[in-house]
């Protein structure tokens, strides 16, 4: 594998004619063993990026869950009328997240936020507000 913007150059030996010298025994095998290690070290570099991805990912999942755990809760409360809607956006959220369809999440998402803003939520306008409380694990929220 190539660095970018770097290019290997060399050339390609055709048929040897006669027994190959020591020299070129020596170099076929430096050649091997500086293939592997180039190799080795990019699957380790790669598996380390898809472990931090992996990481990534369950952390987020968890924090979508934490803080999906308080708005069922504020949902449920306040809107007592909507929380059959609530419950069924929510549900096909957890599916979404569960067969990795982020486009479907995406959209569930968008529609739990539409609902949001026809609530005391909406006159926020500031939704950062409300990750730095959901991010806070001292935040008191008064249901």
């Amino acid at each position: 594998m190539t660095e970018k913007g770097k290019v290997h150059v060399g050339e390609v030996l055709g048929p040897l004619k006669g027994l190959p010298s020591a020299l070129d025994g020596f170099n076929a095998l430096n050649q091997l063993v500086n293939a592997a290690r180039e190799c080795i070290t990019v699957h380790a570099v790669e598996n380390s990026k898809q472990a931090r991805i992996a990481a990534y990912e369950t952390t987020e999942v968890t924090r979508i869950k934490a803080a999906e755990s308080i708005l069922r809760n504020y949902f449920g409360q306040v809107f007592a009328e909507r929380r059959t809607n609530f419950d069924g956006l929510f549900t096909r959220l957890d599916q979404a997240l569960e067969q990795g369809n982020a486009e479907v999440a995406g959209a569930v998402l968008k529609s739990i936020v539409d609902v949001a803003r026809t609530s005391p939520l909406g006159d926020l306008n500031d939704l950062s507000q409300i990750r730095a409380a959901l991010d806070d694990p001292d935040q008191v929220w008064d249901l």
